[in-house]
């Protein structure tokens, strides 16, 4: 089997070593094999970085990734990450709409057009005292 060094894994992996290391403290990464005092990986290990950024770009916390990993060797894995997804399905729905309402309020300022904050139509609307 082929070990990567830490430097080498993370290059390809497109990640910071730091990342690797700390991974690797929360149990994300397997221990690392010591080779001349270097840390060295399984080549295998570049798919489950993978994972574990697809999941993090999902919006799946460390912790919800940890858990993934751990039942990943398990006949119920399949169904632990079919359970998890469903759960965040609304969280990201609600990241979503949230995003939207935020692009519009970019959009209307840039459409307001004054620049300047003092003569600004959009903001003057919130001054009025109830």
């Amino acid at each position: 089997m082929r070990y990567l060094p830490i430097g080498e894994l993370a290059d390809r992996a497109r990640v910071r070593a730091s990342a690797l290391r700390y991974w690797e403290e929360r149990g994300l990464l397997p221990g690392a094999r010591r080779e001349g005092g270097r840390r060295v990986w399984p080549a295998t290990t570049v798919r489950r970085v993978a994972l574990i950024k697809m999941a993090q770009r999902a919006g799946f916390t460390l912790a919800e990734i940890g858990q993934l990993l751990a039942g990943s060797a398990t006949p119920s894995a399949t169904r632990q990450w079919r359970d998890m997804a469903a759960r965040k399905l609304p969280e990201l729905d609600r990241h979503i709409t949230q995003t939207v309402a935020l692009r519009q309020a970019v959009a209307d300022c840039l459409e307001c057009g004054c620049m300047n904050f003092d003569q600004c139509a959009l903001l003057a609307a919130t001054d009025a005292t109830p």
